[in-house]
């Protein structure tokens, strides 16, 4: 069950692709000493613009993506949603791109774009033959600058994501459900505010807002390009200075930092059901909070929650019957905290309090007898293989690059990722198991229900 934070409606088929990369991001996370998985190589221009290329000689195509540090998690307080708010005016004009011709001129191209929003960052990219990658990377650079908003404009951009709310969020309990659980999870931190924004204040944001977030945060200094395809870093560099070099950073903006206060304690469980008319199936879930950039718990979320040999799916499922579906997540990638999820679908002749009764049972039998060295060597050729069909796309690894910078990781993070799984032991495992599990560590569940008759 994916936990994954969406941006715009324009961005529904990237996100579709984007769930199968939940999964290969478990593929990257750290460091060692050996063969890059990758090859990525990187520089910063002058002007503080992070560059990084990834070569790939396939085909003769390249993914531009600028990247920048900010996201939801970003926002001032009262003004949640003006981070993708923004992303959608980006596509509204410049002062030397008309309104709405943005995506009309890449396409014309031969190439397509599309943008993205999540609580760390703000992502924009064109996928398009490598002779047209000076012709995005201008039209990119230049609306990093030249953004020009109409008040006709901004009004009808806000009133796309209000419905965009309304159609997944507002109209979809399970959403509904996950906004409550995050507002609980993460009390006093960013994270528990909804990425898409609460309504009533989206409902309030202004051409001034959108503009004051466009001038503190879209700035080279606070950016990340990253270029992957059939390009070297030679080639790169020169197109680089060229149109992004001139750019520079606003006088004002050269102390910010990206500070966030840290969650409140979570010193209770909490539990929260929602009841829906619409809903036909109850789900169970429970979340913890877990630390970032854990391999160890990378393994642990693969052996116990993913795929359907893993050990809740055969409990659950597949032994007692008692589930139709069953797992966990895990998300390593975070610049903030992360979590860990659990989650069963009660079969037909079950229901909410027979499955946690068995999802617990499985963690107590976790905690108490550990894995396997079986489980743990085939967790980890299952994670080491994933990694290396990455190696074959030409975009998967420009976001799991983009996705790990923006976090505030480096580029060994994600090169030697493979060296790094491969050195957990079962004891590493255990250890991180009981940092989420252990020691009274509390959760919030969440519970989806048909509404009562």
């Amino acid at each position: 069950m994916p936990f994954l934070s969406v941006s715009s409606v324009r961005c529904q088929k990237f996100f579709c692709a984007l769930l199968c990369i939940t999964a290969v991001f478990l593929l990257f996370s750290t460091s060692s000493a050996r063969a890059q998985t990758f090859g990525a190589e990187s520089f910063t221009l002058d002007n503080g613009l992070k560059v990084v290329v990834i070569p790939n000689h396939r085909a003769p195509v390249v993914s531009h993506m600028l990247w920048y540090k900010t996201g939801a998690a970003d926002e001032p307080r009262g003004k949640s949603g003006i981070a993708h708010f923004l992303e959608h005016l980006l596509f509204t004009g410049t002062k030397n791109i008309p309104p709405d011709e943005f995506s009309k001129i890449v396409k014309s191209h031969g190439g397509q774009d599309n943008a993205f929003t999540a609580q760390d960052y703000t992502g924009y990219f064109q996928n398009i033959a490598v002779e047209k990658l000076p012709l995005v990377m201008a039209m990119e650079a230049d609306r990093m600058k030249n953004l020009v908003l109409s008040e006709e404009l901004v009004t009808r951009e806000r009133q796309v994501i209000l419905e965009e709310r309304s159609q997944r969020t507002d109209n979809i309990p399970a959403a509904r459900l996950g906004e409550a659980v995050s507002s609980a999870l993460f009390v006093n931190h960013p994270y528990s505010i909804p990425v898409i924004g609460w309504r009533h204040e989206m409902e309030g944001l202004s051409r001034e807002d959108a503009l004051d977030f466009y001038r503190r945060h879209y700035r080279p200094a606070n950016a990340i390009l990253i270029v992957a395809g059939d390009i070297t870093a030679e080639r790169l560099k020169k197109l680089a200075n060229r149109y992004y070099g001139h750019l520079t950073n606003p006088p004002q903006t050269r102390q910010l930092q990206r500070v966030w206060p840290a969650p409140a304690p979570l010193e209770a469980d909490k539990r929260i059901t929602l009841r829906d008319a619409t809903v036909q199936s109850p789900v169970y879930q429970r979340h913890y909070r877990a630390p970032a950039g854990s391999e160890a718990l990378e393994i642990l979320s693969d052996i116990l929650g993913e795929g359907t040999t893993s050990r809740l799916y055969r409990a659950l499922v597949v032994e007692q019957k008692v589930a139709t579906s069953a797992g966990s997540s895990y998300n390593a990638v975070q610049r903030g905290l992360s979590r860990f999820a659990l989650y069963a679908v009660p079969a037909p002749d079950s229901d909410i309090e027979t499955v946690e009764k068995a999802l617990l049972d499985e963690i107590r039998k976790l905690m108490s007898g550990g894995i396997t060295d079986a489980e743990l060597t085939e967790s980890k050729n299952r994670l080491i293989d994933s990694a290396d069909y990455a190696r074959d796309s030409l975009q998967y690894p420009a976001q799991v690059f983009g996705r790990a910078l923006t976090a505030g990781f480096d580029l060994d993070y994600v090169e030697y990722w493979t060296e790094r799984i491969e050195n957990i032991s079962a004891q590493d495992v255990m250890e991180a198991a009981q940092s989420v599990f252990g020691n009274g560590q509390a959760s919030v569940s969440g519970i989806l229900l048909p509404a009562e008759e």
